[in-house]
């Protein structure tokens, strides 16, 4: 175990597998980002007979807080115990950027868990254009949490939209979990459920330990008994084409296909479309944004 003061604690038998190749990786990583930072990047004087081309370890270690003999053996890849506190000292000291950071955690096999205003993911104006251009065809943008990050008006059709406890964003899962039954906006919930938590477990392994994650998951394990459940059966599946049924209040049952699409510099996020699966299903979500379309009008432009 790691100390207070960043000393070594050795495991008693190494992890094998994955964690084996990742200690080579981890050591190359932060050997080539030593390299890289100058004693006069760090505010430090060069010195003389200096060799080394960055910051040698022992200066690392001081400057990051950390006793050099555990330093030493978290870059030789040895199998040592690291906080997330004495790896953002660490971050810190060899100035690394967000992805950098991050790498640097998945290789130590330490949660990651990146400041809040990252944490939230804002949808810029390009990623909203896109899903705005899908309508009359439902789109969202979800983060592996199932927090809706943005929709267009024909998504907001299908699906209530509470905030989530101390939060204020919005989640699919509360929503459909905290709904009662026949409100519910899926008409096969019992069959759809089980999917959508068994993915996001699939993402829970990422992120264990994290405060964002682990408050989301107490808070709705207390607001719904169902919930906790389904995630006690520890079933993990992988986003993918599903197949769901909607019930709408307006013109009744609508077949549609989801699909999830990848969003360049948001790996935690990802775009969902729905399509209509059947010739009804594609009247019904004409027909839906035909009354949107109405309703929108008469809002601007009332009769007198």
């Amino acid at each position: 175990m790691t100390t207070a003061h960043g000393e070594p604690g050795i495991h008693d038998r190494g992890r094998p597998g994955t964690a084996q190749r990742r200690r080579p990786e981890l050591a190359a990583f932060l050997r080539g980002r030593r390299a890289r930072v100058t004693p006069a990047d760090v505010g430090m004087a060069p010195g003389l007979r200096r060799r080394t081309p960055g910051l040698r370890r022992e200066e690392v270690a001081q400057l990051s807080g950390v006793g050099v003999t555990w330093y030493t053996w978290l870059e030789q890849g040895r199998p040592i115990n690291a906080s997330p506190q004495v790896l953002d000292a660490v971050a810190r000291t060899l100035r690394l950027d967000r992805p950098e950071r991050e790498h640097l955690y998945h290789l130590a096999e330490v949660p990651y868990a990146p400041d809040r205003a990252a944490a939230e993911h804002v949808v810029g104006a390009d990623v909203q254009g896109i899903i705005d251009a899908m309508d009359p065809r439902p789109a969202v943008v979800y983060n592996t949490r199932y927090d809706i990050l943005a929709t267009n008006p024909a998504y907001r059709d299908l699906f209530l939209l509470p905030q989530t406890p101390d939060t204020g964003v919005p989640n699919v899962l509360w929503s459909l979990f905290t709904v009662p039954a026949a409100q519910c906006p899926l008409v096969f919930r019992d069959a759809e459920l089980p999917v959508m938590v068994a993915t996001l477990r699939s993402a829970y392994g990422r992120h264990v330990g994290e405060p964002a994650w682990e408050g989301f998951l107490r808070r709705l394990s207390a607001a719904s008994p169902h919930f906790t459940e389904l995630w006690n059966s520890g079933d993990v599946i992988p986003p993918g084409r599903r197949v769901k049924t909607f019930r709408h209040r307006a013109i009744g049952e609508l077949r549609m296909t989801s699909v999830s699409l990848s969003i360049d510099g948001m790996p935690e996020c990802r775009i969902v479309v729905y399509t209509p699966d059947d010739e009804e299903s594609g009247r019904h979500t004409a027909e839906l944004h035909r009354l949107r379309t109405e309703a929108a009008a008469a809002r601007e432009n009332p009769a007198p």
